[in-house]
């Protein structure tokens, strides 16, 4: 009887090993094949076709959000240029000023000396700015000292003046969302040599496109170009002066505004050059230390 009881212990020792060795192998293969137990059956990690999947996911939105900070960067990077461009072409040089009155011969309708004249041109790109507070210039026309400027003047001008404003104000937003996008580029570990110049040239592909569609337009008819610009950003009529009562207006004859147009332009695509120049030059060396 004992030893029939040691028989049956035994049996039931190998039926274990081998019923254990089976469950070894079944874990092992699920391991490998799909998911293995972790803590018991109910708690389980992914396995590696679910980890091939969750690595593509992220590098898929990795990639999406490079794209969306590189596009960031250089959109912010091209409107800085333009609003530098166009403080550049206002007031580095009011000696551009000086010729184009002489060119438009401006004393023949407006009876005032040219220092006069240079003076109220410095005064009012000064309110313009935001560096004085009130358009109101005394000085002497057709030899009776008065105020340059009337009401219609100061009410158009002030809604230049928030124009102004609001452009340098969006440049300073562009600097910071392009140092933003650049500090979480570092961050992402993204390799800013080749995608940053990459989406500039893009972006520039883009912008160069609107501005040669724009040339077109306003080499075709400036006039017209000229009225939507005002009926887009002014919403009355008092932007429309008349040249028999209006001293400013015979100042700022239309031919003004084109060739500061021509001048704006110039001053943008001339950094437009200079940093694809640095794009091209960041490709050559990178070829060169890749070889």
């Amino acid at each position: 009887m004992l030893r029939r009881s040691l028989n049956l212990t035994q049996h039931s020792k190998k039926l274990y090993i081998i019923h254990s060795f089976i469950i070894r192998k079944e874990w092992e293969k699920n391991k490998a094949q799909k998911f293995c137990w972790k803590d018991g059956p109910t708690a389980y990690i992914i396995g590696k076709e679910d980890r091939q999947k969750g690595t593509a996911i992220r590098m898929k939105t990795k990639k999406v959000l490079h794209g969306f900070l590189t596009a960031a960067a250089a959109v912010s990077l091209i409107l800085i240029l333009l609003l530098s461009a166009f403080e550049i072409a206002a007031y580095s040089d009011f000696g551009f000023y000086q010729k184009e009155y002489e060119k438009y011969e401006i004393q023949e309708t407006l009876p005032m000396e040219m220092d006069d004249i240079m003076d109220v041109t410095e005064k009012m790109m000064s309110y313009l700015r935001g560096d004085r507070e009130e358009l109101s210039v005394m000085t002497t026309i057709d030899g009776e000292r008065q105020d340059f400027f009337n009401e219609q003047d100061r009410f158009h001008m002030g809604e230049v003046r928030d124009l102004f404003l609001g452009g340098f104000a969006l440049r300073r937003y562009a600097a910071v969302i392009l140092a933003a996008a650049v500090v979480l580029l570092l961050v992402l570990k993204a390799d800013l040599k080749r995608i940053l110049p990459k989406a500039y040239e893009i972006t520039v592909g883009v912008f160069l496109a609107l501005v040669a569609a724009l040339g077109i337009a306003i080499a075709v008819n400036f006039d017209r170009c000229f009225v939507i610009f005002h009926e887009l950003f002014f919403d009355n009529d008092l932007w429309m002066f008349d040249p028999a009562t209006d001293y400013m207006i015979r100042m700022l004859p239309e031919g003004f505004f084109f060739d500061m147009t021509l001048r704006i332009g110039g001053f943008f695509v001339a950094f437009l050059i200079f940093f694809e120049l640095i794009c091209i030059g960041l490709r050559i060396w990178m070829k060169k230390k890749e070889n």
